[in-house]
């Protein structure tokens, strides 16, 4: 019987560590994923003593199988928003209590104490469907907050603009979480000079605009909202955690959140910083579910460790949260 790792005590030094205790739970825990090593002819996982012998699970198995490291029955389930040809991706979750942490954690580790201070939803594709991981993410901090003008706005520009106005004049700082094209589209309709909010852009044109690169989204946001305080947020629901950029567009990890690019030819050849390749990524705090997925995301890696989104390496299954292409 092997241990789980203690997914937010971990750090740089024992980072390798925890991954190991990850992959030999789930190895002994997680069938769909145990029956993936094997397929690709891992079954000793006690050869597995470094992390990049680690493998990664496609991310199309959440479309198609449970992909569970727990027995009991799931008290949540978080989809995506299905715009690929095979359906919705779903993610089996039993204990809430990890999610909240995580992505409280990481929120506030880029952010800041967020207690007092309002947090305003422009995610109308997300509200109109049941299962999003990223509302349950933003309700979650609005609740945190306790502001009194915290709310969710599907359409209602002229009400949001309203409350953007009246904390501008109260030199109240606030949030803004946005879906691109939401966002673009508020911008365009008002005149405004931002001080005091942050926006935070979260993805998801989803066949609703032309696609464009996330210089050119920064760039419209900026000259929208009169404002140069736009953040990026990589996420996706087979993921429990999240990752940040600033107007550069290096999103940065949390330390049980790693990053690792595979060549696009072999998935199982690791590239160094510099180099194009696909988004392999560990979450520890998917330990209920998978720790280790290999997206369909093309990247490119820092020497830090930070990391840049430069498109799709296969357009014909768009995720909802993409929106950048090469």
């Amino acid at each position: 019987m092997h241990s789980k790792p203690d997914i937010f005590e971990t750090n740089v030094a024992n980072f390798e560590q925890n991954s190991l205790l990850a992959f030999n739970w789930q190895y002994e825990h997680n069938a769909v994923y145990r029956q993936y090593c094997e397929h690709i002819g891992l079954f000793d996982p006690k050869s597995i003593t470094q992390l990049l012998q680690i493998p990664f699970l496609p991310i199309g198995f959440f479309k198609t199988h449970a992909v569970k490291s727990f027995q009991e029955n799931s008290t949540l389930s978080f989809f995506s928003s299905a715009t690929g040809k095979i359906g919705q991706s779903e993610h089996h979750i039993f204990n809430t209590l990890i999610y909240e942490e995580s992505f409280t954690k990481i929120f506030e580790a880029n952010f800041g104490n967020i207690q007092n201070t309002c947090i305003l939803g422009l995610l109308p594709s997300y509200l109109e469907k049941e299962g999003s991981s990223l509302i349950y993410m933003v309700r979650h901090l609005m609740k945190i907050s306790g502001h009194p003008l915290n709310g969710f706005f599907l359409f209602e520009h002229e009400t949001l603009l309203e409350r953007i106005l009246f904390l501008e004049s109260r030199q109240e700082p606030y949030f803004i979480f946005g879906v691109s094209f939401a966002l673009l589209d508020f911008a365009k309709k008002q005149s405004l000079t931002l001080k005091y909010g942050k926006i935070i852009e979260t993805g998801g044109m989803k066949g609703r605009k032309k696609e464009i690169t996330r210089e050119e989204l920064i760039q419209s946001l900026e000259a929208g909202f009169g404002s140069n305080r736009i953040y990026s947020e990589y996420g996706m629901t087979e993921l429990l955690s999240q990752a940040y950029a600033k107007r550069d567009g290096q999103y940065t990890c949390a330390p049980w959140m790693k990053i690792l690019l595979s060549d696009i030819n072999d998935p199982f050849c690791f590239l160094p910083a510099h180099k194009t390749g696909i988004v392999n990524i560990i979450d520890l705090a998917n330990i209920e579910s998978c720790c280790f997925i290999q997206t369909s995301d093309l990247g490119r890696l820092s020497p830090n460790g930070s990391f840049e989104i430069l498109g799709r390496a296969d357009y014909s299954d768009t995720r909802g949260c993409a929106l950048m292409v090469v």
